[in-house]
């Protein structure tokens, strides 16, 4: 149950490689050789095998309102399915499928209306958006350029509905307003990044991406429907086509490293919200909403074959952000520290990434929900070459 997911798209989804949530998801001028960074796809360029990728996460999460009552939720999914391949020494390309928004959620409220008397408003709201892409980059002299293409698409669907407490004592016995939208629309973004090595071991990197407004066409159905004695359908609209304006969303970051050692990470994102649209309707968001993430990894001896905790990576970080969704005057934030491992197979380049993310969103104040949670990210990593010249027939 996520009660914030009625607003805009849904909870947006963070489908960051599970490696890099462990760093606080600092992600915009990261590049691996043997990683698949979706969130910026300059780094595709980097990439040294083909790597197959996949995850899953979970999160617990605990509701609080401003009378400290509390309601425990939680939900368990898929978070991405990538494949990254190098196109040589200066290119390389990916595809998967990633998820962009989540909507779930089951409120209720009591109220008193004139005429009708004392009644439950309840709202009851279900979909997701995901969406197929396929990446490119390339690099030269330090400078790598990529970009995202693809295609989201899914459903979403809202109910709000009206029920009297007394039912026996009165003839109107309630309503229902259900309203059903299919998303489907072309979607992309781009990134850049610049390195520059000191030594053989120690460099920096900087990085940038950008996902301009764009629009994504919508489908919309709307019932609503009387109850007496009978269910009766008042109004029905099918097939209302429109658009869903996505709103422009930029990034820049920096990184620190020493190959097969360290790196420490720092990023900022901000997305333009004043620009969203659902059917012309702005929802209730605020203009523009930002977060703020840094991280790092440490790696002991990434080429120990006795001491096998030696050739795993650690990693820590934090983030803190501002939400889209803005009720009675308030823009919700949050913030969460992170943490994570990379667990390498012992005979073979297969390894397990981990993540755990604590932290918090919302606030009490003015009869609004905080949500307490933790979230869990598994995933693995396998790599091969593809493309080997054979030196015998």
């Amino acid at each position: 149950n996520s009660p914030y997911s009625r607003f805009g798209i849904g909870e947006l989804r963070n489908s960051t490689n599970v490696m890099l949530k462990g760093m606080g998801s600092a992600t915009t001028a990261y590049a691996g050789q043997f990683n698949v960074n979706t969130a910026n796809p300059a780094s595709y360029s980097s990439l040294k095998l083909t790597t197959y990728e996949a995850a899953g996460e979970a999160n617990m999460r605990t509701i609080q309102t401003g009378a400290n009552d509390k309601y425990k939720t939680g939900m368990a999914t898929l978070s991405y399915m990538h494949i990254g391949i190098p196109m040589g020494k200066y290119g390389g390309m990916a595809l998967g499928l990633r998820p962009i928004s989540r909507v779930y959620y089951r409120m209720n409220d009591t109220t008193s209306i004139d005429s009708f008397g004392s009644a439950i408003k309840a709202y009851l709201g279900d979909g997701s958006l995901n969406q197929g892409f396929v990446g490119f980059a390339g690099k030269y002299a330090g400078i790598s350029l990529g970009f995202n293409f693809g295609y989201i698409f899914g459903n979403i669907e809202n109910v709000s509905s009206l029920m009297p407490l007394n039912a026996s004592t009165q003839k109107l016995l309630g309503s229902d307003f259900i309203t059903h939208t299919r998303v489907g629309g072309v979607y992309w973004d781009a990134g850049a990044s610049y390195e520059y090595n000191f030594s053989d071991k120690l460099g920096i990197r900087a990085g940038a991406t950008l996902a301009t407004s764009q629009k994504l066409t919508a489908t919309k159905d709307q019932y609503w429907i009387g109850y007496r004695y009978e269910s009766d359908t008042s109004y029905k609209t099918v097939g209302l086509r429109d658009k869903i304006v996505m709103p422009m969303k930029y990034s820049a970051g920096v990184q620190l490293f020493s190959t097969g050692k360290w790196a420490l990470a720092a990023d900022f994102t901000s997305t333009n919200w004043s620009q969203y649209r659902n059917f012309g309707l702005k929802d209730s968001l605020a203009n523009s909403a930002y977060k703020i993430a840094i991280g790092g990894e440490y790696t002991p001896d990434i080429n120990e074959t006795r001491k096998y905790l030696q050739r795993v990576t650690y990693r820590l970080g934090a983030y803190y952000g501002t939400d889209p969704v803005m009720l009675r005057g308030v823009q919700l934030d949050y913030y969460a520290i992170t943490a994570g491992m990379t667990l390498p197979f012992k005979k073979n380049s297969a390894r397990v990434q981990t993540a755990i993310e604590i932290g918090s969103r919302g606030t009490k104040a003015n009869g609004l929900l905080r949500e307490n949670f933790v979230k869990f990210g598994l995933g693995i990593s396998l790599n091969d070459k593809w493309f080997i010249k054979r030196k015998y027939e």
